[in-house]
């Protein structure tokens, strides 16, 4: 019993700190700022509850502050999506996320390699390796890597593709990779190939506006309509009654 005492009160007393102080390149922090609120967007359309989170620390193993991994981009399942978490251990709840993304960076071997071991720990259900450094003719470095957790072998490799797109199991949408360069950013696919975009909220605004817009035009064109049709009906009246006065005298 006092073993189990000390114990606790030694794992109360662990720091777990929110950020490393490593700085990120910028193309991940550009691509995590566009598809996370995409994504938060896109769940909480489909009636999923889920927290939507971006580059902040998952714990998964109390007393250890080691265990850890800061995804680019992250889903909770379950979770409040407005829930504001400078971090988060996962014994609190036993929530592990359900989908996570990696921005490859220069770092071939942390990325490729111990990125997913990591996340092999920690538990998640589907891991998206994006390299937006990679091209046809990179001997190391792949386009996108999709990892899924398979029944008795753990999280696996089961996509590698140096194509513009891949489908994600978990969030039911594909990533599909725009622009090019420093440019290049990922959006979320939909249909049978990801071939329409889930808009941006500036993208949903303007179409809204458009189609307010287009409605407002179509009233006034069915309002002139109307009125060009009374104004003839009132002409043939007149030409009527001018008509039947002529043949009365």
């Amino acid at each position: 019993m006092k073993r189990a005492t000390a114990e606790a009160i030694s794992t109360a007393d662990v720091l777990y700190p929110t950020n490393d102080d490593m700085g990120e390149h910028e193309i991940q922090r550009l691509i995590a700022e566009l598809l996370r609120p995409l994504l938060a967007r896109f769940l909480a359309a489909a009636y999923i509850r889920a927290h939507v989170g971006a580059d902040q620390f998952i714990y998964w193993e109390e007393g250890n502050p080691l265990k850890r991994i800061a995804p680019d981009v992250y889903v909770l399942p379950g979770v409040d999506p407005d829930i504001v978490i400078p971090s988060w251990k996962t014994w609190e709840t036993g929530v592990k996320p359900s989908f996570a993304l990696e921005v490859a960076s220069g770092d071939v071997t942390k990325d490729y390699d111990d990125g997913p071991a990591a996340y092999a720990e920690l538990g998640v259900k589907e891991l998206v390796v994006f390299d937006p450094h990679a091209t046809p003719r990179s001997r190391r470095r792949r386009r996108f890597q999709v990892f899924r957790r398979i029944r008795n072998r753990g999280l696996v490799r089961v996509e590698v593709n140096q194509g513009d797109r891949v489908r994600s199991k978990v969030l039911g949408a594909w990533l599909v990779a725009v622009g090019s360069g420093d440019n290049v950013r990922l959006r979320l696919g939909l249909g049978p190939a990801g071939d329409e975009l889930f808009p941006t909220e500036a993208e949903a605004e303007r179409a809204a506006k458009e189609l307010a817009l287009a409605d407002n035009e179509q009233l006034r064109a069915e309002r002139e309509q109307e009125r060009a049709a009374r104004l003839a009906a009132e002409e043939e009246n007149l030409r009527l009654r001018a008509l039947l006065d002529k043949r009365r005298r």
